[in-house]
């Protein structure tokens, strides 16, 4: 008897679906925001660290703006013309908010650790990038970051130039047992006097002189992970993983 009172209760609390009705949907995961406001987040993020960015973005709108109304009118159909233009305003003034909230993003990174290795996340395709450092001073948080590339071997450092230079002599000597014929560049990332900005890391890395095959680039990560770990511990505060350029607002 206790059997059917509670297969009542249950029949009671589930509500009943006919025979062609959809089953209930699980509750779906929290949803990342859309595009619309993702662009948001970065317009106000981007003017919040660059408040020139709104006056760039109406100039360049309007100037579009104007070229295909001086443009309509000389072929005597303005109307169409301004139609073209609208959509191609809206796509300059996006450029410059995307060009504004890269440098933007570089900026709230630094002076924080890691900022080095985020600077180097913008290369896509070609690189292969080590995310933890190769080389770290505990006392002094100094840092030394690797790109494997078409270059060859790239450290980027973070930290006073003349303090890294001991870091840096280190891994060229451990790198050089395996990597004899391999060239070894140095980029100083930095806001400091002969130091490449953070926004500026991947492009230096992009224009180094191409040295070595697509091929050849696995080969030389495989021969520097023979060198083993004999790195010291990260110490604590620096995620270079979470060091990352965010160009949305907070």
């Amino acid at each position: 008897m206790a059997k059917n009172t509670d297969n009542a209760s249950s029949e009671a609390a589930s509500p009943k679906r006919g025979l062609f009705s959809r089953k209930p949907k699980a509750e779906k995961a929290t949803k990342e925001p859309g595009r619309l406001k993702q662009l948001g987040q970065v317009f106000q993020m981007t003017r919040k660290n660059d408040p020139m960015v709104v006056w760039l973005m109406i100039l360049a709108a309007l100037g579009v703006l104007v070229v295909g109304l001086v443009v309509g009118l000389l072929i005597k159909n303005w109307i169409t013309a301004l139609l073209i233009s609208i959509p191609l305003a809206l796509l300059a003034a996006t450029m410059i908010l995307s060009r504004r909230a890269e440098k933007a993003a570089f900026k709230q990174l630094e002076g924080r650790p890691g900022a080095a290795g985020a600077a180097m996340s913008v290369l896509r395709r070609g690189w292969i990038l080590k995310d933890e450092p190769v080389a770290v001073n505990p006392r002094t948080k100094d840092l030394v970051f690797l790109g494997i590339g078409r270059a060859g071997v790239v450290l980027v450092t973070e930290g006073p130039t003349t303090r890294v230079r001991t870091l840096v002599d280190a891994e060229r000597k451990r790198m050089n047992r395996v990597l004899p014929n391999v060239p070894i560049h140095v980029i100083n990332a930095g806001s400091d006097e002969g130091q490449v900005p953070l926004a500026e890391v991947g492009k230096a890395m992009k224009k180094l002189p191409k040295s070595i095959t697509k091929l050849e680039i696995s080969a030389v990560d495989k021969r520097l992970s023979t060198l083993g770990s004999a790195r010291l511990p990260i110490p604590k505060g620096i995620d270079p993983n979470r060091a990352r350029p965010d160009r949305r607002g907070r």
